[in-house]
């Protein structure tokens, strides 16, 4: 959200409310989360901030976490601020590839696993890899903001950016203009999200509605 206004992040400040502090007793997991996380920042180039980390026993399920996080970011200098403003006829849309699932259609992801007769462990992509659907769901997210930053130093200011979240390509009208979008080029759908929209039985509209599709992001140029 953050850098599709224009903004570099900064700091992010880590919130992960579990269903008891049992959740942190086992080490490796906890490590592993930190590990992550750490990665993040480095990747990101942005300082982690601290944070919380409460037990919430009664509200979050217990053996549960929800990681949850905020970022305080800087549009500089002022010009690089992108808030639609300028988008208009003739911009090129530039569409970013997504990794998987990342962080919407996972209530629907978890549901599906009652279906599958080897749950988790059930192939994503029989007789081609040995890849599973729980190794799939768990692929590290794509991180943008090292793009967008690419974008600001080699002169290029998007005029209008918007992630693809909840309600899928559906966020690709969220700018309130009346425009008429073209793509002619779509990304590949990820082996994941191919399976999800199988075994889930959405038509193509359903799925472009709910999922990523291969594609988190586009840009106005």
């Amino acid at each position: 959200d953050l850098i599709t206004v224009g903004a570099t992040p900064l700091v992010v400040q880590a919130y992960w409310a579990a269903g008891g502090s049992e959740w942190f007793g086992d080490a490796a997991r906890a490590e592993a989360l930190v590990a992550g996380w750490q990665r993040a920042g480095e990747r990101c180039k942005v300082a982690w901030g601290g944070g919380e980390t409460p037990a919430l026993a009664g509200i979050v399920e217990a053996g549960r976490i929800d990681l949850a996080a905020s970022c305080t970011g800087l549009v500089n200098p002022k010009p690089r601020l992108s808030l639609g403003d300028k988008l208009g006829p003739g911009d090129a849309i530039v569409l970013l590839a997504s990794s998987g699932i990342h962080a919407n259609g996972l209530s629907l992801a978890r549901k599906l696993v009652e279906r599958l007769p080897e749950g988790y462990l059930t192939p994503v992509e029989p007789g081609v890899s040995a890849l599973t659907y729980g190794a799939a769901l768990l692929a590290p997210t794509a991180l943008y903001s090292p793009v967008t930053e690419a974008l600001y130093r080699a002169g290029v200011v998007p005029h209008y950016c918007a992630n693809i979240t909840g309600h899928g390509w559906r966020k690709l009208l969220r700018h309130p203009a009346e425009h008429t979008y073209r793509i002619h080029t779509l990304p590949e759908v990820p082996a994941v999200l191919r399976f999800i929209q199988h075994h889930a039985q959405q038509d193509d509209r359903e799925a472009y509605s709910t999922l990523n599709m291969g594609e988190i992001g586009r840009a106005h140029v």
